[in-house]
């Protein structure tokens, strides 16, 4: 038998083919080969046989004239497009500044609220102050997790000897969604030291952080509530017929994937949370919003109240940012058909 030969017919093929007068029957067309350049010229050649037996080169696919013509049609337009936005964006902004800057009451409203020298003054109080909000989002943020996520469960069972806990998490959540966070912020930092209970923190910032917690885990539990739901019931029936009792499914099998798909409302509701800690400056702790307070009350400027909205910004914009690039990938992972 005839040895293959690894001539021009091999991936590494020379740029011109010996000609052969014999046909081989191992010898078939090939295809073209993938590797090319970026711009779809051709980076290597392969081989095919003539009727007679004749090989020949054949270049690597290049697209026509006409779909070259198209990519820069659609280069053209998107330049097009962004240049567009930004002009139109420019002149949106440049139109609110321009009325801005030429209203009457401009000037007083500068140095009122956007004062350098009173910016700079405020600063550090504000900046120690908003320690006190990140440090209690950072704690609330697990406990509402583990919170709402059980009451998610309770709402979820069915065993009729369950049914007392199902209507405890039913009311709860019903109720503490209907209430104000900031009441809740009052009546517990006020209401609970009151009661003297031993064994009990009495410390505002302890319930300021449960009055947080018991807010947000009524509305983050409805989102577990409606992760659970999402998904379909043959994974239940699934884990039925493996042999999974109905709390080894919820845990192995359902919970999980429920997790993974609420996570960016779950983000929404925490950029919530950032921006609802300053609701503690109501029970006289020390945080940015009361820094600015209190140095608004002896200079009666507002300017601390926009550096405190900027470092709140800083602070929730990244978040935005992620939970927008988490939305997107899983609807790209949704329609591969990944979920």
């Amino acid at each position: 038998m005839r040895p293959r030969s690894s001539g021009c017919c091999s991936r590494r093929a020379p740029r011109w083919c010996p000609a052969s007068t014999t046909r081989s029957p191992r010898s078939r067309p090939t295809a073209p080969s993938p590797t090319s350049s970026s711009s779809g010229s051709p980076t290597s050649s392969t081989c095919r046989l003539s009727r007679d037996g004749t090989r020949y080169p054949v270049s690597a696919w290049t697209p026509s004239p006409r779909e070259l013509e198209r990519r820069a049609l659609r280069q053209r337009l998107r330049l097009r497009s962004i240049a567009i936005a930004t002009v139109a964006s420019l002149a949106f902004f440049v139109a609110v500044g321009a009325a801005l800057v030429t209203s009457p009451g401009w000037p007083t409203v500068r140095a009122t609220f956007f004062s350098v020298e009173d910016a700079k003054a405020s600063f550090p109080a504000i900046r120690d102050g908003f320690w006190l909000n990140v440090k209690l989002f950072l704690l609330a943020e697990p406990l509402i997790l583990v919170v709402a996520l059980g009451l998610a469960l309770a709402r979820q069972a069915r065993a009729a000897w369950l049914t007392p806990l199902r209507v405890l998490a039913v009311a709860y959540i019903d109720f503490f969604r209907g209430v104000p966070t900031i009441l809740l912020v009052l009546l517990l930092a006020f209401g609970m030291p009151a009661l003297g209970l031993q064994g009990v923190p009495n410390g505002l910032f302890f319930w300021a952080l449960m009055a947080l917690v018991i807010s947000y885990s009524a509305y983050v539990a409805e989102v577990f509530r409606a992760g659970i739901e999402s998904i379909h019931p043959s994974q239940l029936a699934s884990a039925d017929a493996l042999g999974l009792s109905r709390a080894q499914a919820m845990r192995f099998v359902i919970v999980p994937q429920a997790v993974r798909r609420v996570v960016p409302p779950l983000l929404n509701d925490f950029i919530s949370l950032t921006k609802d800690t300053a609701l503690v400056s109501s029970v006289a702790l020390f945080d940015a919003v009361f820094s600015a307070r209190d140095y608004t009350a002896y200079n009666f400027n507002f300017t601390p109240y926009v550096v405190v909205s900027l470092f709140f910004v800083v602070l929730t914009v990244p978040m935005a940012r992620g939970t927008d690039h988490l939305q997107r990938r899983a609807m790209r992972r949704e329609r591969a058909g990944a979920l």
